[in-house]
């Protein structure tokens, strides 16, 4: 490609940033299900009615949808291009992060798109607790919960850290551990709830035949 991809790689970051800036509001959202939903199964699900009806609307989804492909994609184009020349344990842990968050998002919205289409359910906290009660798919949905919100939380983090790396290093690593930490605890959480060491879980038999149960 020689010299004239070096500007475009700075845009596609930019750009790549810019998208972030966007999902965010819609992740926050999310999270803030989470949170709600460690009061209970009905709590999770009654928030997440209220919620839909911001992010449940045709143009939302689909601008959505197209902001989360093109975040997949810049971000494994960025992973591929600077794998030789990444050095240092925080652009490993920033491209290991982002791959994984990639592998999570595209498998989660593929997911969730072929529940609501094809299998005609109510994609709610029933569809994403329903593998942790079908042997042996919750030796999978743990791992894959709990590094997929890790990996966000440390992602994130990462873009901190190289933001203040400059001006204020202390406080970029300060970040970086800080939202490590808090990631690990939210991850752990979400996937106590999911599996009903919490709380009581109630899974419907048509969520469960999904699994062959």
């Amino acid at each position: 490609m020689g010299t004239d991809d070096q500007p475009a790689r700075p845009r596609l970051r930019g750009l790549h940033r810019a998208s972030a800036l966007f999902i965010a509001l819609f992740v926050l959202l999310h999270m803030t299900n989470h949170l709600a939903g460690l009061g209970g199964q009905e709590t999770h699900i009654a928030f997440m009615a209220e919620a839909r009806q911001f992010y449940r609307q045709p143009f939302v989804e689909v601008v959505l949808v197209c902001l989360l492909l093109w975040q997949v994609g810049s971000g494994l184009v960025m992973l591929v291009r600077g794998w030789a020349g990444r050095k240092g344990a925080v652009a490993w842990l920033q491209a290991g992060s982002g791959g994984c968050l990639a592998f999570f998002l595209i498998n989660h919205v593929a997911a969730v798109i072929a529940g609501r289409t094809v299998l005609g359910l109510d994609t709610d906290f029933r569809f994403a607790a329903a593998g942790f009660f079908v042997p042996p798919w919750h030796w999978f949905f743990a791992p894959y919960y709990f590094l997929g919100v890790l990996a966000l939380f440390v992602h994130v983090g990462c873009a901190a850290y190289w933001s203040f790396l400059a001006s204020r290093p202390a406080l970029g690593a300060t970040l970086l551990g800080g939202l490590a930490g808090v990631g690990a605890l939210f991850a752990t959480l979400i996937v106590l709830a999911l599996s009903g060491v919490l709380y009581p879980v109630a899974i419907p038999p048509r969520y469960l035949a999904t699994y062959g149960q």
